[in-house]
């Protein structure tokens, strides 16, 4: 994977030179955070997960804390979910009639049309829990990164009790995320494998592979890969 000195961003948004100066494990994760700077993608990006012979397309929407995502396990039917994100709290809604509805906490956990990524993954929330912990200095793929350690709020809902995530020590992307449950096993695996180029300084995933585990033992029991393509300019719409 090639990388060049600008922007890159899939939820987050790389902040290279704040990187280089201050590496203090809050201020890698802001960089690393949602970025108001993706309102410039009006149409979206649109893609699919894929799991086995399975796929299913998925649209997604980015507004500063306001995420959209749609998904269509029915061709030309889409279902639409909304999420608000703070430092504290989460919000999911499901979109039915063009109203937003409360979608229950202990859902968000649930696979998304039987793939391996939930509405708390497709969230990347754990990126708001406070208190981060910078552990360490690892290399993932040859590229050199800050290894991250994020530990669940008290009273939060989800699976994760601890998340790691190493971002990339120049670039601010992150490059690998593993969710781990309350017993220390590992629950699910993000690995990034390849980026595009939407616009000048601004660089989004293009292919991300995520892994569910067997927190006994650690072995992979499934893998769903996540694909994006340029921004959609046909599907359903979004945030405005």
């Amino acid at each position: 994977m090639n990388f060049k000195p600008s922007l890159l961003a899939f939820f987050l948004i790389a902040a290279p030179s704040a990187m280089a100066q201050a590496p203090d494990a809050k201020a890698i994760l802001e960089g690393a955070r949602i970025s108001a700077t993706l309102t410039k993608l009006d149409e979206g990006l649109s893609g699919n997960l894929r799991k086995g012979g399975q796929k299913t397309p998925v649209t997604l929407f980015l507004k500063g804390k306001d995420i959209q995502f749609q998904f269509s396990e029915t061709k030309g039917q889409w279902r639409g979910f909304h999420m608000t994100l703070g430092d504290n709290d989460f919000n999911l809604f499901e979109i039915i009639d063009g109203k937003m509805k409360q979608f229950p906490a202990d859902k968000i956990v649930m696979p998304i049309a039987g793939t391996d990524l939930t509405y708390e993954d497709l969230s990347l929330r754990f990126f708001h829990w406070p208190n981060p912990k910078l552990e360490a200095q690892e290399d993932v793929g040859g590229q050199p990164c800050y290894k991250i350690r994020i530990d669940k709020p008290k009273g939060a809902a989800g699976r994760y009790e601890v998340v790691y995530v190493w971002v990339h020590t120049k670039f601010g992307a992150f490059m690998k995320i593993r969710g781990h449950d309350k017993s220390g096993g590992l629950v699910k695996e993000f690995q990034v494998e390849d980026v595009m180029q939407i616009a000048k300084d601004t660089w989004t995933l293009r292919k991300m592979q995520v892994a569910t585990h067997d927190p006994a033992n650690g072995r992979r029991v499934s893998i769903t890969d996540v694909a994006f393509d340029t921004p959609n300019k046909s599907g359903p719409k979004g945030l405005r």
